[in-house]
């Protein structure tokens, strides 16, 4: 009785502390959205880093409408990219799997492998010869360009995930395919292609946030007409005011940060729903 006693008070305990332990990492994680979502509406007199705490006296939507303005044509941009480059990454990315994971050949490992080592090659260290590619394929300083490099960079990761996951789909699916008389591509589009939602979801989601966070290659391979959002972002912080426009600045942080986050909050259930369904299991 007392080693069941003792161990419900631990049970009883542990679903306390839980609790408490996620809410305080909530609150500590939340911290810094509150303080850009409260500065962001505060008038300029009242934004000033020593009231970051403080609510605004009077509400203003000065900064907003500050940031807008700067913000739109690298919103524009961002919304080209992401978009234009998740798709394509996403489609030449379950193509990729589909081939490595069920329609196998003589090296087909090692290309694999080849395709993960990509993974591991910092932006940094292609950055020149992909700057060199890019003009002479005269695409340096354009979206397509940017495009380009995102899809490239970002083919290992997308044929991991799609390959893993279809190697969870049954081999007999596909052979009862082939005995039916379908090909490669039939057997892809009316076998494989309808149950690969949950790939699809976790592949575009992680690359939409790539690549709309992305700022090195923006600011290396992109140009004035062609800056995303995360550039005009940090144009804005750099601008080198006398006075410091901190609403404005809080203000433009939000908008470049909204999309993300409403891509998690409306799909973020799908995103789980990939996860656990094989996607990035090995």
């Amino acid at each position: 009785m007392d080693g069941a006693g003792g161990a419900a008070a631990v049970s009883g305990v542990l679903r306390l502390v839980r609790p408490a332990l996620l809410l305080a990492f909530a609150v500590v994680f939340l911290i810094p959205v509150y303080v850009l979502l409260v500065t962001s509406f505060k008038p300029f007199a009242e934004a000033d880093p020593s009231a970051a705490w403080s609510l605004p006296r009077h509400w203003s939507v000065e900064g907003w409408k500050a940031a807008w303005p700067v913000l739109r044509p690298g919103l524009a941009n961002s919304f080209k990219i992401a978009i234009s480059g998740s798709v394509i990454s996403a489609a030449l990315g379950s193509l990729n799997g589909y081939v490595l994971a069920k329609w196998r050949f003589r090296g087909a490992d090692a290309v694999f492998t080849l395709f993960l080592f990509g993974m591991f090659i910092p932006y940094q260290a292609v950055m020149i010869p992909l700057a060199g590619l890019l003009t002479r394929m005269e695409l340096v300083g354009t979206i397509r360009g940017l495009v380009l490099a995102h899809v490239v960079y970002g083919l290992p990761i997308c044929t991991l995930i799609f390959r893993n996951y279809y190697v969870t789909i049954p081999d007999e699916l596909i052979e009862a395919s082939r005995v039916d008389g379908a090909g490669m591509l039939r057997t892809y589009a009316s076998v494989v292609l309808p149950v690969s939602g949950p790939a699809f979801a976790v592949t575009v989601i992680w690359q939409f946030t790539s690549l709309w966070n992305d700022f090195l290659f923006a600011v290396f391979l992109g140009a004035p007409d062609s800056w995303p959002v995360t550039v005009m972002l940090n144009n804005t912080a750099g601008s080198g005011a006398v006075a410091v426009q901190y609403d404005q600045q809080m203000a433009s942080a939000l908008l470049a940060s909204l999309p993300t986050l409403l891509v998690y909050l409306l799909l973020g259930r799908f995103f789980m729903r990939g996860l656990m369904a094989g996607a990035l299991k090995g």
